[in-house]
């Protein structure tokens, strides 16, 4: 409840703006002439009122002008009833849009009845400026009764929020119309305490009040003020029950109010940022009435509520400190200025977070903590499979978001998932696990229940490691069936060359030496030398055998791992035609796992092939490390180095595959120390 002056010094309470929302029982189909008609013409009187006592007040002498030279009344005046002739076009029926009207009319007749009442003062009519007087003070209890008391117990539904405040109400217009009521039959005041040239007399006035007036306009006053902050609390009331998006519809109105009921709390200079204000405050009403881009409005409300917080609170913060650090080291002002801003600094971030998700919780409710989101992230993780968790994982986050749509796409395997429809231009989402990109998330545009940026952008940092975390165990789960598969298709693979083998080398041959045999048996009697030119034909056929039998073992297993031991075997590997090879030891390569001794072999084998046939070297180094439980082995040659445009070969393609078999990993890149040649290294892992 703000106050204002009249216009014979005497202070009273001035109808402050209101609030206003969607109407929920006010839906005409279509504005009535009449009613078009008729705020049109109250929005036309009162902006003719309102200019037309501006203009009076401005002309008059300097010793009758009133001060300040603009009040809120004259921003009520001219925007009030346009606004609501604004609404009643849209919606004939509402309320809300007649009480706008009615107020800013009555602030408008105050206006150019507070110039009338001092231009016939200045000009020496003084019966007719305390009637005029009489006049203004009625206009000032309509204002008041229409935009302070009944209006904001009439957002945003146009109904009250329950019958429990129709006493408040009633107590409101009650305390508007005695205060009108004081004002108007006040005994005469002395000239010393009178603010005008001249007193203007009161030809209503009841001089038997004088020893209390000043005792009933105090209390009055009071319940002015505590009607006031009443009918206001409706509005944050009515925010706790609201579903989001009434709680926008509310958030404009609301923060129109908080903002406007600073400036009188600041004094008297800040008269000016009321008024413009108070102006501002129907646009706010019209704009949740009509629910116009309530949206933007999350953003400004947090920001208001985070930054006068932290004004407020860093600054008892500072002073505070200040004062208890001058207290003991007494001084030191260099000292007590640091201390202060110390402890201010560390009182800044966790309030900004604090005040941060209380506006969220206020404007969002439930979604307005991301620890919610959080939580049913991470319960959904615990709760489902890799490849089941990432569908559960994209509802939850698309319905966390409030947005139309929602896709995550994870690497390069083409898995997908959807929900909705994301739009032709989706926000693009990178998904990194640990530095590593494991694909993207693709946002839709909001939805219903939309939110401000800069919460949604809150949201999504704090789902996106959930989603990564996901993509990425579905990424790693792909490689496994991946590389599943890829072992029984070689398992398989090895399975078909053994059974050609034998079936076309080993058996062919022991189906002819049988048949050898049993041509030498029926030879040996009659033709003796037959038999003898058919038994070294079995014997050559035997050696034949032995050696397929030979390269068989040593497709399984090389035999050298067996005779000679890992170390031996790749010593033996380095001995081969060719430049020369070195080779290191390191740790104890003896009890490795059979998988791990093979695949070092295989491994170095290749390396060595590939040297010998491709690389151009003149030496080459093969160092084996054993560390605990990985071993690595390293080739290295001095020859023209790789390709600057390369492609993995099938001997390339295999060592990077055995070392991935065992979990482990295979490089093939330039030498680290920028030397010439080509580095293979891999480090294969056992248990």
């Amino acid at each position: 409840m703000r106050r204002a002056v009249t216009a014979d010094g005497d202070a009273q309470a001035s109808p402050g703006p209101a609030s206003g929302s969607r109407a929920g029982s006010g839906r005409g189909r279509r504005a009535l002439p009449w009613t078009c008609r008729l705020s049109v013409a109250l929005a036309v009187l009162s902006v003719a009122l309102t200019v037309a006592g501006t203009a009076v007040q401005f002309a008059l002498p300097a010793e009758w002008a009133p001060w300040p030279p603009l009040a809120p009344d004259h921003a009520a005046g001219l925007l009030f009833p346009p606004v609501g002739a604004f609404l009643i076009a849209h919606r004939p029926r509402l309320r809300l849009a007649w009480l706008m009207c009615a107020g800013g009319l009555g602030c408008a007749l105050n206006v150019m009845l507070t110039g009338v009442q001092l231009a016939l003062a200045s000009a020496g009519d003084l019966t007719g400026a305390g009637l005029a007087r009489i006049a203004a003070i009625a206009g000032w209890a309509v204002g008041g009764c229409a935009i302070t008391i009944v209006l904001p117990l009439l957002s945003p539904d146009d109904r009250l929020p329950s019958r429990r405040w129709l006493p408040v109400a009633v107590a409101g217009v009650a305390a508007v119309l005695a205060e009108a009521t004081r004002n108007i039959v006040r005994p005469t005041l002395p000239a010393a305490s009178y603010r005008w040239p001249e007193v203007i007399p009161n030809p209503l006035a009841i001089e038997a009040l004088a020893a209390h007036n000043a005792t009933l306009q105090s209390v009055l006053t009071m319940l002015l003020n505590a009607c006031g902050v009443l009918v206001l609390l409706s509005l944050p009331l009515r925010l706790r029950r609201a579903s989001p998006t009434a709680r926008r519809q509310i958030a404009w109105p609301l923060l129109a109010f908080a903002i406007y009921t600073v400036c009188p709390l600041l004094g008297p200079s800040f008269w000016l940022p009321a008024t413009v204000w108070t102006g501002l405050i129907p646009v706010a009403v019209a704009f949740a009435v009509l629910r116009h881009r309530l949206y933007g409005i999350d953003t400004v409300i947090s920001r208001t509520v985070v930054a006068t917080g932290l004004i407020i609170a860093a600054g008892a913060v500072y002073f505070g400190a200040a004062a208890l650090t001058g207290l003991l080291v007494s001084g030191y002002d260099e000292v007590v200025g640091l201390a202060a801003a110390l402890a201010t600094g560390a009182f800044f971030q966790p309030l900004r977070t604090r005040l941060r998700r209380l506006t969220d919780v206020m404007l969002y409710g439930r979604h307005g903590q991301p620890r919610e989101l959080a939580a049913r992230l991470a319960r959904e993780v615990g709760e489902t499979g890799p490849t089941n968790a990432l569908a559960a994982v994209t509802a939850v986050v698309r319905d966390g978001l409030s947005v139309t749509g929602l896709a995550v796409e994870v690497g390069p395997t083409g898995i997908r998932v959807e929900l909705g429809a994301i739009g032709a231009e989706p926000r693009e989402v990178p998904l990194v696990w640990h530095g590593e990109p494991v694909g993207r998330m693709l946002v839709g545009p909001p939805g219903a229940r939309r939110f401000s940026e800069a919460y949604t952008q809150r949201l999504i940092a704090t789902a996106t490691p959930y989603v990564a975390d996901v993509a990425h165990a579905v990424l790693m789960t792909a490689d496994l069936q991946h590389s599943r598969e890829r072992i029984l298709s070689t398992r398989e693979e090895e399975r078909r060359r053994l059974r050609r083998d034998l079936h076309d080398g080993l058996g062919q041959a022991l189906t002819n030496m049988s048949m050898v045999l049993n041509m030498a048996r029926l030879s040996l009697r009659q033709a003796p030398s037959s038999a003898d030119r058919l038994l070294v034909d079995l014997h050559g056929g035997m050696d034949s055998v032995s050696q397929e039998i030979r390269e068989l073992i040593y497709g399984l297993r090389p035999p050298s791992l067996d005779d000679l031991g890992l170390a031996g075997a790749v010593r033996a590997l380095a001995e081969a035609p060719g430049p020369p090879v070195s080779v290191g030891i390191e740790g104890d390569t003896t009890g490795l796992p059979a998988a791990v001794e093979v695949a070092v072999y295989r491994i170095v084998q290749e390396a060595l092939t590939n040297v010998r046939k491709h690389a151009a070297a003149t030496r080459a180094e093969v160092t084996l490390v054993r560390s605990g439980q990985v071993v690595t082995v390293r080739v290295r040659d001095d020859g023209k180095g790789l390709p600057e445009h390369r492609r993995s070969g099938v001997g390339t393609g295999s060592m990077r595959e055995r070392a991935a078999e065992l979990g482990g990993t295979c490089l093939i890149t330039p030498p680290p120390d920028g030397g010439p040649g080509t580095q293979v290294e891999a480090t294969l892992p056992f248990s």
